[in-house]
C-alpha cells in the first residue's frame, strides 16, 4: 500500500479534476479553515508561540516557485508536531521581527540558544528577538567554510609548486 503524501494537484490530476478548482472546493467548503484563527495573516505568516523552547534554529528556504521564506523551528520537536514556531514570507529582518514581536518578551527571552547560518539578517533577527540567548552557527556551514578554506590553500600549495618546477 502506497501511504506517501499527494499534492491536491495530484489528487485533481488522478481523478481528471483541475487541481486549482479542487483546492478551492476544498478550502471554502472546509469548516476549520473558514473558522482558522490564522486565516487572515496566512498569507504572509504563521505563528504557534505554543511551540516555543529553550533551543530554536532559524534558516530561510525556498518552498515553491523561487518565493523564500523564514522558518523558525523548535530543536526538541525534532521535525515533528509542534516544531514550527514562525513561518514568514520573506527574509527581510524587518519584516520576520514584525512577527516574532507578537510572541511575548518574557517567552522570548527564555530561548538559551539558537542555530542559524551565518547570513547577517538572521543574525539581526535573533539579535533582536532573543536577547539573551547563544548564537550557534549550523555545522553545515562551518564544514562548507572549513572545505573552502582547504581549498584554497591546495590551489595555493599546488601553484607554488608548479611556479617552483616551473623556475627549478
Amino acid at each position: 500500500m502506497n501511504t506517501s503524501l499527494n499534492s491536491i494537484h495530484t489528487i485533481g490530476e488522478f481523478y481528471g479534476v483541475n487541481g486549482r478548482k479542487l483546492r478551492r472546493l476544498y478550502r471554502d467548503n472546509n469548516p476549520d479553515f473558514q473558522q482558522w484563527d490564522q486565516k487572515v495573516h496566512a498569507h504572509k505568516y504563521l505563528l504557534f508561540p505554543e511551540n516555543l523552547g529553550s533551543k530554536l534554529s532559524i534558516d530561510e528556504t525556498s518552498l515553491s516557485h523561487g518565493e523564500l521564506y523564514t522558518i523558525l523551528t523548535n530543536k526538541a520537536a525534532k521535525g515533528k508536531k509542534g516544531a514550527i514556531v514562525a513561518i514568514v514570507a520573506g527574509t527581510r529582518a524587518s519584516d520576520v521581527l514584525e512577527v516574532l514581536a507578537k510572541i511575548p518578551q518574557n517567552k522570548r527571552n527564555r530561548v538559551a540558544e539558537v542555530t542559524l547560518d551565518m547570513a547577517a539578517n538572521m543574525e539581526l533577527i535573533v539579535k533582536r528577538a532573543f536577547p539573551y540567548t547563544v548564537r550557534v552557527t549550523d555545522r553545515f556551514h562551518v564544514q562548507r567554510l572549513a572545505i573552502e578554506a582547504l581549498q584554497e590553500m591546495r590551489i595555493k600549495v599546488s601553484g607554488l609548486r608548479t611556479t617552483y618546477l616551473i623556475v627549478g
